[in-house]
């Protein structure tokens, strides 16, 4: 079949660090090496030109429109279209790439102008959903007004994402939760994938004991739960956490370990490259992550990928990819208490148990290859039955 003029839509793309960005890259890259002719269509970044340009990404050579764009003055790092422009862009990108299908990342802005133009023109278009407007409300500077903030979010999602041709995200908990909370129907649930290939599994003991999470530093982490974690754990363990990541939280997630006593063993590794994270987790004993509003959490299928055990919590996506006692441990969210007991139940598993919960994990991300997701994404694109 003859390739498609392809144009994703994102307010959040490289140079960005977060789960929806990192899925659209890997997305982007995918469908080129599919002959596909991809077009993505993002904010400009800090220091970049507004306008059509070639960028590598993930190593393949793409066309990126960059919209112009300004820094949210309420988060250090986003920026965002001004949402005045997104009409008047989105006709002129429309009109310059005549896209055979649209996929569209996010409806804030950047998604907006173009679901509106394109609906009118009859373009086929897929929505795919990877955040909730609550976790937004830290970096709004609305305060009381967040509540109603959060409504018109949901009713906005429901109106746009109701233009498209089908509608999905990445798992099927998300899918339940999207359906409830933003009332769309026939939301298609599939996993962001990954290439587990790139990643280093290691079934030897380790030197020390080492946790790591990856992830933005942000509000909605919860990374302090994993900090205060850490003095409940028996002190022969002499466990360290690795946070790999950057984000507004960093200098207060400094100050609960000091807090705490345990700022000398956490180690802030800011942002890194791929290849350093690929590294971090193959060093470490576990991955942990306390966050309670993942839609998926491609972090999560990295560290699986890497045969980690993983201590997550009970909230969200997260139980999709982590069972009891099988690839990791769950726990009650903002529970420290119940962290650190996960913690140790890894840590004192027998080396044969700690083998066997990493095998469990790897078999985890088989059902999560990215090949498979790029096969229904081309499917979807073409409106052909989908593949099992």
């Amino acid at each position: 079949m003859r390739p498609l003029r392809i144009l994703i839509g994102s307010d959040t793309f490289s140079p960005d660090i977060n789960g929806a960005a990192r899925f659209t890259e890997r997305l982007a890259a995918g469908l080129v090496d599919r002959g596909h002719e991809v077009h993505v269509v993002a904010p400009q970044g800090e220091g970049q030109e507004v306008g059509f340009s070639t960028e590598v990404i993930e190593g393949r050579p793409m066309t990126v429109e960059r919209w112009k764009s300004f820094r949210w003055p309420f988060h250090g790092k986003w920026r965002i279209v001004g949402p005045w422009h997104a009409n008047r862009f989105a006709k002129a990108t429309l009109d310059r790439v005549q896209p055979d299908v649209i996929h569209l990342q996010s409806h804030y802005v950047v998604g907006r102008g173009i679901i509106k133009l394109a609906k009118k023109r009859g373009i086929r278009m897929i929505g795919t959903n990877h955040s909730m407007p609550e976790n937004l409300l830290d970096h709004t500077g609305l305060g009381p007004f967040n509540w109603f903030l959060l409504q018109w979010a949901w009713n906005d999602l429901h109106k746009l994402y109701g233009m498209v041709d089908r509608v999905t995200t990445p798992t099927q908990n998300a899918a339940d939760f999207l359906a409830r909370s933003a009332k769309l129907g026939d939301i298609l649930a599939i996993s962001c994938g990954i290439d587990a290939s790139r990643y280093r599994p290691d079934f030897g003991p380790r030197a020390e004991h080492r946790i790591v999470f990856v992830g933005r530093q942000d509000a909605e982490k919860h990374i302090d739960v994993l900090i205060r974690a850490l003095p409940l754990v028996d002190p022969a363990l002499d466990v360290k956490l690795d946070l790999v990541g950057d984000g507004e939280h960093r200098k207060h997630l400094h100050d609960i370990a000091v807090k705490h006593g345990v700022a000398d063993r956490v180690v802030q590794h800011g942002a890194v490259t791929d290849e350093r994270i690929v590294e971090l987790l193959s060093q470490a004993s576990l991955f942990a992550i306390a966050s309670t509003a993942e839609l998926q959490s491609i972090a999560t299928l990295e560290a699986l990928s890497s045969a980690l055990p993983v201590v997550a919590a009970d909230a969200m996506a997260l139980p999709h990819l982590v069972h009891d006692g099988e690839n990791g441990w769950l726990f009650p969210p903002g529970d420290v208490a119940a962290v650190a007991d996960r913690i140790e139940r890894v840590l004192r598993m027998s080396p044969a148990e700690r083998e066997q919960m990493q095998r469990n994990a790897l078999a985890t991300v088989k059902v999560h290859s990215i090949a498979h997701t790029l096969d229904v994404f081309e499917a979807l694109y073409r409106d052909e039955p989908l593949p099992q």
